[in-house]
């Protein structure tokens, strides 16, 4: 890293990524524990040799920069430590550390990725209960044995829902939501070899029903009894787990929903039925163009496959093992789509497209086999596709490590929809129309989702973080933004209340009277360039008393020093125009 690059990370960076330690004496035990929670959170970046003043309000103030004697020991330190049993792996490289001289101080960087699925919990001290940490907005905290038991079964390759359950046979099944699953089964295979097979049999070719290899019994799998359980089997097995359904558009004064599907005993609550039952409901109110393939109407639309690949990936990568509800919200602004567990890969690579690692691969598969889910890695890229095609705000995919759950946010409004320029226009002026685009982007996002964060706006903006931070703190610099701090992570909100700094009224709104003209001439001449567009040297003999060039020029540098008035040469000609204008 350069010394431009910490300096940035410093000023525009998340704290929630980001460790300073002053590092006197040596490298600090504590450094242990921040490699392992950046390892399982997020990653992130540990400085040596830099104090942060927490209560500084100025950013020259804020970090105190300690020059580290004999770096390079310290980083062969460091390497010997992480290469040794201190730590359960390494995840780094030659290229995750270095020094670099800050401001005359040599400090030292390490670099922390987010660790891979199948190599979490990082861990110390060879206690994967006792020595795994994670990140939150305080720092760094140890893992509950709940969430280490969470990253041991997602470091399971072949899923979690292949499990044998001791005990449960097809009695525990609903054999009408399996016979409905293998009729669209045929449908779509019509010449699979599996057709004939009974029940039983198609289970076990499905994975949905396994032996027991210790016992030598053949018990239904985690996928068989989720998919098609009864309500009651399904219950007494996974009681931590709820699905629900809420409809919170065009509803009528009085009434909270206009439409609800939770467990009320009159249909069995397993995984195929609640697909089958929400995917309607889902989709239903959603426009279907007209369109003829031969003598076939056609009423899918991208926005419908979209809805459906919502709904599956919901259902695929949700943590079964663990407290929360399946639930689907639709609203008159969209979808939100919520699942229990973290996401085994980093947000950026699901955007990216081409990775894929189901936590219930078998379920998976069950869907695959009836249209139903795109192929391995593509079905993120089909939302995307489908949501910027109609011109709809970017889809939000986001991860609480605290409440360990996955939220998709599907906005079905535009990206800059009228009415929210219109708001922004009538709050901030003119000053809103002379930001850049992407400074529009943040405060219609702000608008429209009520905060914003610099983890939501790196994908809707596609920009790194630091890139990010610098748009968010000029919008905190002019006072449209109020940033809301928690911890080592900010939230920014619209700042209502807005009024123009000096620096940001627009001239032009600005009555001539207000402005405090060092004489006459100075105020007819600004006059006349906002009448006019703009001014040359030979005009303002003509319209003032001032009879030599020179004299014209001193007018002119009067409105140029007062930040009124720019020069602007128009190939060998030189015009004066009012600074806002360009």
């Amino acid at each position: 890293m350069t010394e431009r690059e910490i300096l940035d990370l410093l000023k525009y960076g998340e704290d929630i990524h980001l460790e300073c330690k002053k590092a006197e004496k040596g490298l600090p035990n504590s450094v242990w524990e921040t490699y392992s929670s950046f390892a399982n959170t997020d990653g992130g970046i540990i400085l040596f040799g830099v104090e942060e003043n927490t209560k500084a309000t100025d950013f020259e103030s804020r970090f105190v920069f300690q020059a580290i004697k004999n770096p390079n020991q310290r980083i062969k330190d460091f390497w010997n430590t992480v290469n040794s049993n201190k730590v359960s792996c390494n995840i780094l490289v030659d290229a995750d550390a270095g020094t670099c001289s800050v401001k005359g101080k040599d400090i030292i960087w390490i670099k922390v990725p987010r660790a891979k699925y199948n190599q979490r919990p990082v861990y110390l001290n060879d206690n994967p209960i006792k020595g795994s940490y994670k990140r939150n907005h305080e720092g760094d905290y140890h893992c509950t044995e709940e969430e280490v038991k969470a990253m041991l079964r997602d470091a399971n390759d072949s899923g979690s829902d292949g499990i044998i359950l001791d005990g449960y046979t097809m009695e525990d099944l609903d054999m009408n939501s399996l016979r409905s699953y293998r009729i669209e089964f045929e449908h779509c295979n019509p010449d699979h070899i599996w057709n004939g097979l009974d029940d039983l049999e198609f289970l076990r070719k499905m994975n949905g029903y396994a032996k027991d290899r210790t016992t030598g019994k053949s018990w239904l799998t985690a996928a068989g009894l989720l998919l098609f359980g009864k309500g009651e089997a399904i219950r007494e097995r996974f009681s931590n787990i709820r699905m629900d359904y809420i409809d919170l558009s065009n509803t009528v004064p009085g009434s909270r929903w206009s439409d609800r599907l939770t467990y009320d005993g009159m249909w069995e609550n397993n995984l195929y039925n609640f697909m089958r039952l929400v995917m309607p409901k889902s989709v239903s109110g959603l426009k279907r163009p007209f369109r003829l393939e031969g003598m076939t109407r056609i009423d899918d639309t991208p926005v419908h496959k979209a809805i459906r690949e919502a709904v599956v990936n919901m259902i695929i990568h949700c943590d079964y093992m663990a407290n929360g509800t399946l639930k689907i919200e639709k609203s008159d602004k969209g979808f939100v789509f919520s699942n229990p567990g973290n996401l085994k890969l980093p947000v950026r690579d699901i955007y990216e497209g081409g990775h894929s690692v189901a936590r219930n691969p078998h379920i998976q598969t069950f869907f695959r086999m009836i249209g139903a889910g795109d192929n391995i890695g593509s079905g993120f890229p089909t939302i995307l596709s489908a949501w910027g095609a109609e011109n709809w705000r970017k889809p939000d995919l986001s991860e609480n490590m605290n409440l360990r759950s996955v939220e998709l946010k599907l906005w079905m409004v535009s990206l800059m929809p009228q009415e929210c320029t219109d708001y922004l226009l009538n709050v901030f002026g003119s000053a809103y129309s002379r930001l850049t685009g992407n400074e529009q982007i943040v405060l219609g996002t702000a608008y429209l989702e009520g905060t914003v964060t610099n983890a939501r706006l790196q994908s809707v903006l596609n920009l790194h973080g630091i890139e990010v931070g610098r748009v968010l703190s000029n919008l905190v610099d002019n006072k449209m933004l109020i940033p809301d701090k928690k911890g080592r992570w900010t939230r920014y909100r619209l700042n209502d209340n807005y009024v123009a700094l000096p620096s940001q009224r627009d001239f032009a709104d600005i009555q001539p009277d207000e402005i405090a003209f060092k004489n006459k001439t100075d105020k007819l001449i600004y006059d006349y360039i906002q009448a006019n567009g703009f001014i040359t040297s030979a005009q303002v003999l003509d319209i003032t008393r001032i009879n030599t060039t020179q004299g014209a020029n001193v007018a002119l540098g009067r409105l140029i020093n007062a930040d009124l008035v720019v020069m602007e040469r128009k190939g060998k000609h030189v015009i004066y125009r009012l600074k806002e204008e360009l």
